[in-house]
């Protein structure tokens, strides 16, 4: 089975903003308490620092169930805000990047 056809891999696609983020709160809490849990944001086209505090809280929610929350083509920007507010080493990030 592909790591993308697993129940511990989430896509994430669009935007990832103050617009959206309300909507996905919830199923990436239900996902990360489920078990250890890889986003991948390759597909993710515009972020802002809704999109940190969405990370932030589904961090919060995996390890409080004792389970992995990886990150993986976290885009650059989003990965610059995060530098920018000094929570860069928080977050659970792959070596890869989206550039």
């Amino acid at each position: 089975m592909s790591a993308e056809a697993s129940p511990g891999y989430l896509p994430v696609e669009g935007p990832l903003t103050v617009r959206t983020v309300p909507a996905m709160l919830e199923m990436g809490r239900r996902r990360a308490a489920e078990g250890d849990l890889v986003v991948d944001f390759s597909a993710v086209e515009e972020a802002d620092s809704a999109a940190l505090a969405l990370l932030l809280d589904w961090f919060r929610v995996s390890r409080a169930a004792g389970h992995r929350l990886q990150l993986t083509a976290l885009p650059q920007g989003l990965a610059t805000l995060a530098a920018l507010y000094d929570i860069d080493t928080l977050l659970p990030l792959s070596e890869a990047r989206k550039q």
